[in-house]
């Protein structure tokens, strides 16, 4: 399907989708937000200043998650992690994320469009070819931000403000990290200073963190966007493993085992 670009070209970065709940306090009842998630993608870190940490995919079997594959080697925020605006509320002690603190965001979030350089991309998310005009707004004042806009369409003042072109390879003196990723739909409703432009994408190294995202190896992106179907509603967990060990039972998230490592 041809790419539609109108001033908000992706949307509140499907606003729609993530508001469709509104969280509670009460973790127990928080789990039936994700009942219908039928893929999950967790990641877990040691704490919450760790940058890096585990992935690992799972599908929904009965009322369980059977893990797919073997756990991947990931890098988080330059300055760990934090608690996020997704499908759950905030439980218990622990940094709260904001525009520009490098941490990536913790909790439950939908999963939103793939993006990337190339025309295509073998994945069962919407897939969205970046250009050298589309970047996403960063700037708290700004009516768009949190958004990925076509800047050659839209105008409006402090867009020149932005630190996010989605074509890194342009922009950015040849960098491959936005070549393959996709949304993680942190901060839906687009509070102001709440965090932006949250993605899963290329890490530049093993050792390398990220202004907030989570990053990965090329080739473990490659086999979770040919694994992701937006039609089974994907959610992307990202917890400390402390925090996800207190939420696992009340959100009904899958048991981690020993032998599961990362490679």
């Amino acid at each position: 399907m041809p790419i539609r670009r109108t001033a908000t070209f992706l949307l509140p970065l499907l606003l729609a989708t993530a508001c469709a709940h509104s969280p509670s306090n009460n973790p127990n009842n928080e789990a039936r937000h994700w009942a219908d998630a039928g893929q999950m993608v967790l990641v877990t870190t040691a704490d919450w200043d760790s940058t890096n940490g585990e992935l690992r995919r799972y599908e929904r079997d009965g009322n369980g998650w059977k893990q797919v594959g073997a756990a991947n080697s990931i890098v988080v925020g330059r300055t760990g992690v934090a608690w996020g605006i997704g499908l759950n509320a905030k439980h218990g002690d622990g940094p709260v994320k904001r525009e520009g603190d490098g941490k990536a965001p913790a909790g439950v979030f939908s999963i939103g469009p793939a993006f990337g350089y190339a025309d295509s991309a073998r994945t069962g998310l919407d897939y969205k070819a970046m250009g050298g005009n589309d970047w996403c707004i960063d700037v708290p004042d700004s009516a768009y931000y949190n958004q990925i806009i076509d800047r050659s369409l839209v105008k409006a003042p402090g867009l020149d403000q932005s630190t996010e072109p989605m074509r890194r390879d342009i922009h950015a003196d040849g960098d491959q990290r936005y070549r393959e990723g996709f949304v993680i739909e942190h901060n839906a409703e687009n509070a102001r200073n709440a965090g932006s432009c949250i993605f899963a994408h290329l890490w530049s190294a093993p050792d390398s963190t990220t202004a907030g995202c989570t990053a990965m190896a090329p080739a473990s992106m490659d086999t979770l966007l040919a694994w992701l179907d937006e039609k089974r509603k994907p959610v992307f967990v990202q917890l400390p493993h402390t925090q996800y060990t207190q939420l696992r039972d009340a959100w009904k998230l899958p048991q981690i085992t020993s032998t599961e490592h990362a490679r």
